[in-house]
């Protein structure tokens, strides 16, 4: 009757640690992501007009929302050069 006993805590015992450590996923670690900061892109207002004259579609935003007189922008709706293949 001893024996049975000490049988019967060993499989509980070791039923309660495949449930705890088994059974139970290991957390997922992310790993760090190094942050890379991309420097600013500074534009000036130098002029230009057309989207045939940018050089990227952040610079055509830029100067719709900075400069006067653009013409990028033809149905008035935000995005410039929507027509432009190159961006």
């Amino acid at each position: 009757m001893k024996k049975l006993i000490i049988f019967a805590l060993l499989a509980f015992a070791g039923w309660n640690y495949y449930q705890k450590n088994i059974m139970t996923p290991a957390p997922v670690v992310a790993a760090p992501q190094s942050v890379t900061t991309q420097p600013a892109q500074r534009f000036t207002c130098d002029g230009r007009q057309h989207c045939s004259q940018m050089n990227s579609r952040a610079e055509a935003e830029y100067f719709i929302r900075h400069c006067p007189n653009t013409k990028m922008d033809g149905d008035n709706d935000g995005i410039p050069c929507e027509n432009d293949s190159r961006f």
